[in-house]
């Protein structure tokens, strides 16, 4: 088992303080989030490192255990075969009497003190697979250990943690404006479970929303595992989503678009609002509607903004009386620009 130094984890030496610890942990877990980083496996392994280093560093108790077994852990790997104080050549730990003895020596820098059968458990695991009982079955062997049916009879089996699961769900424009209630199917084991889930509104696309506790189930009475839906928010077909912004088209008469007027938009939510289309609006002009956007995730009264792109329609035909009408409109513009010219 390859040692987790939880210090360099988080880029700190061992004598860092409380402060010291927090400030690096949000430092890093802010860069390495999954929300930050979607579909990035090697810095949700990054992050997940992060978070296991900070549980331990972040609590005293596990500090304290783990700064004793640090220090030497090293030096276990170093001795060589045969070395006096543990059978196999460990000279870190001494005195392993076996199962039903009760006493282990360990020490550091030739100070050294006798601890339970129940404390070693406690730092290095009483069960196989993971964590420090993985480093308890490396060093000390099968040989001498418990079986499973002993230490569940003492009550002191390891729990596990669940795995987290990611189940991908699609959304329309719509669902993500106002939020969505989706029921999961999820298998495990051969056996399928539905779950209702909220997803708030002004979610956005390859978000990750996080359910916990519905993930798989534990082991020995470990909690179960969250679950992350990967958010895939479809394309729309009269908005485009920029941000907490959205942007859409409104046709304008060329009249309007000359003369002045309004026009009507109809916005995501379904509300129509009047436009003030100003005189001379010209084709592609955007116009913005402050607070007609996309809701802002996690703050309930926020909102985004409508940016309205205008299409100014000319027209297609022409009856004689507006030919008319254009041609004397066409004679003024000239007049008007020879006027300029000689002046």
């Amino acid at each position: 088992m390859d040692f987790k130094d939880y210090y360099a984890t988080l880029g700190l030496t061992k004598t860092a303080t409380d402060k010291e610890i927090k400030q690096a942990f949000r430092k890093l877990a802010r860069k390495y989030h999954p929300d930050v980083n979607p579909g990035d496996k090697a810095a949700e392994g990054r992050f997940k490192e992060i978070n296991e280093a900070n549980e331990v560093l972040s609590d005293a108790d596990k500090r304290r255990k783990y700064d004793e077994l640090g220090a030497n852990w090293r030096a276990y790997e170093n001795v060589p075969p045969g070395a006096q104080g543990f059978p196999g050549g460990f000279g870190g730990f001494g005195g392993f009497q076996g199962p039903g003895a009760g006493t282990y020596t360990t020490g550091s820098g030739g100070q050294y003190r006798t601890i339970s059968q129940e404390e070693m458990e406690e730092l290095f695991g009483s069960g196989s697979g993971g964590g420090f009982s993985d480093f308890f079955t490396t060093f000390f062997g099968g040989g001498g250990a418990a079986s499973g049916d002993e230490r569940r009879t003492r009550g002191r089996s390891r729990s596990r943690i669940g795995a987290d699961l990611e189940h991908p769900v699609q959304l329309s424009l719509e669902e993500a404006y106002h939020g969505a209630l989706r029921r999961i199917s999820l298998k495990h084991d051969g056996h399928t479970r539905a779950i209702d889930v909220r997803i708030p509104a002004g979610v956005r696309d390859a978000a990750r929303v996080r359910v916990s506790g519905e993930g798989e189930p534990g082991a020995s009475g470990g909690r179960a595992g969250d679950l992350y839906l990967r958010v895939q928010v479809l394309p729309h077909g009269r908005f485009e989503r920029q941000g907490d912004d959205l942007v859409t088209h409104v046709e304008v008469p060329l009249t309007t678009a000359v003369l002045g007027g309004e026009a009507a938009v109809t916005t995501l939510a379904g509300t129509t609002v009047r436009l003030k289309v100003p005189t001379t609006t010209q084709n592609g002009q955007k116009f913005r509607v402050k607070g007609q956007g996309m809701p802002v995730p996690g703050k309930a009264e926020e909102r985004g903004d409508l940016y309205v792109v205008a299409d100014v329609q000319l027209p297609r035909s022409l009856t004689p009386k507006a030919r008319a009408h254009y041609e004397a409109l066409a004679q003024l513009a000239e007049h008007e620009s020879q006027a300029k010219v000689s002046s």
